[in-house]
């Protein structure tokens, strides 16, 4: 998808570059989790016997189990949090964590509001890194701030493995000054191109000026308990986008944008999304896939016990007739909610390649304006599935 008239920056990109990109699911590397929640003042560190050391006996963590965890704050590399920028802050707390051999967290602190402009965190580091957002980022509003080098992202991580971010904070993309300048809000303008071990949890992220969240390329990801939101009419603010990765399971999330709540391309395989909280929006989308007549696929793909409201479909397929695209494997479970259009399900499957081994079980989605002028129904083309169970609106 995309937005229009300006080259519009991703919000929060992730970009996993691993030589191991069909490795199978692995454990959380960061299953015990931090237990401070205070603000820190000054560069500190843990130590095990301070009974807050994140470490457990994972192997991941296995080689920085005795030796105690760096604790860096932007606030002591210059962040002001005064309505001026502080990249160059956070640049440095990055920098000094991702060169710490023995672990590190980077802390943001709460009650204050840091603005950013767009930053490349990059990555090999030279040990696992935990980054606590516990106060506000905010995106910068200034659109020239994202012309230098012909950016297209805002906050980018990449090559960054055994990540975690994570805190209750919230994270928000001023996208508003984008919103009004893309060709779906106004027609008249012309229209353009708008980490292996991976967790993110425990974030509120707002108001992106495209995509909230995106992974790219990544391998064995959790993305847990994040509260995503935009005004239903925001063009292009996919709440999770996920594209050519492996091993990610999407869990307790609240997504309210205006397109998919999450969206799956090319590349994807092996896909959770458990628990979902969906819409407004577009749905639970697989798709769009095989644009131009390029090749495409994925395969073996979850969704378990979503929560559907008015979204103008409810779980959808969507592929180009005629490409090279194949959909396999796909369990819709124990999904209930409203759709926004008569069409509550929707799998559009390439003629050439139907999607197969399509399974829906205990699924009810009606239509938010039910009566006997708006049913719902069920729009299914080139696709081979089955049933279990309840299944409403039938193929």
């Amino acid at each position: 998808m995309w937005l229009k008239t300006l080259c519009v920056p991703l919000f929060i990109t992730f970009i996993c570059l691993s030589t191991s990109c069909f490795g199978s699911y692995i454990e959380d590397p960061f299953h015990s989790d931090v237990r401070q929640t205070h603000v820190y003042s000054r560069p500190t560190t843990y130590n095990q016997q301070d009974n807050v050391n994140p470490i457990n006996n994972n192997e991941v963590w296995s080689r920085i189990d005795r030796v105690t965890l760096k604790v860096i704050n932007v606030d002591d590399f210059g962040a002001k949090a005064n309505g001026i920028d502080d990249s160059q802050a956070f640049k440095e707390a990055w920098e000094l964590a991702c060169n710490s051999s023995q672990g590190a967290i980077v802390v943001v602190p709460k009650n204050k509001i840091y603005h950013l402009k767009p930053i490349d965190f990059f990555g090999p580091c030279n040990s696992p890194l935990i980054v606590k957002i516990h106060g506000t980022i905010k995106a910068t509003v200034h659109h020239s701030d994202y012309k230098a080098h012909g950016r297209r992202r805002w906050l980018y991580f990449v090559n960054v493995q055994n990540l975690r971010v994570e805190g209750g904070g919230i994270i928000n993309g001023n996208g508003r000054t984008w919103w009004q300048n893309s060709c779906k809000i106004n027609i008249a303008l012309p229209c353009k191109e708008a980490q292996l071990n991976l967790r993110v949890a425990g974030l509120r992220i707002r108001n992106a000026q495209q995509m909230h969240l995106s992974f790219n390329k990544c391998v064995n990801v959790k993305a847990l308990n994040l509260s995503v939101i935009a005004p239903g009419n925001s063009p292009n603010t996919d709440g999770i986008h996920v594209s050519e990765t492996h091993n990610i399971h999407i869990k307790n999330c609240v997504i309210k944008t205006g397109d998919d709540c999450i969206s799956v391309v090319s590349g994807s395989q092996n896909v959770q999304a458990t628990d979902i909280t969906c819409g407004p929006g577009h749905g639970i989308s697989i798709g769009s896939l095989g644009a131009r007549n390029s090749a495409a696929y994925v395969s073996n793909v979850i969704v378990n016990r979503a929560t559907i409201s008015d979204t103008t479909n409810g779980v959808r397929i969507k592929t180009w007739q005629v490409s090279a695209v194949q959909v396999s494997n796909v369990i819709y479970e124990n999904n209930r909610g409203t759709s926004a259009s008569n069409v509550a399900l929707k799998f559009n499957c390439s003629r050439r390649f139907p999607c197969q081994e399509i399974f829906l079980q205990n699924v009810a989605i009606t239509s938010s304006q039910e009566d006997k002028e708006h049913t719902a129904e069920a729009s299914c083309t080139n696709i081979i599935l089955s049933y279990r169970g309840n299944v409403f609106p039938p193929c």
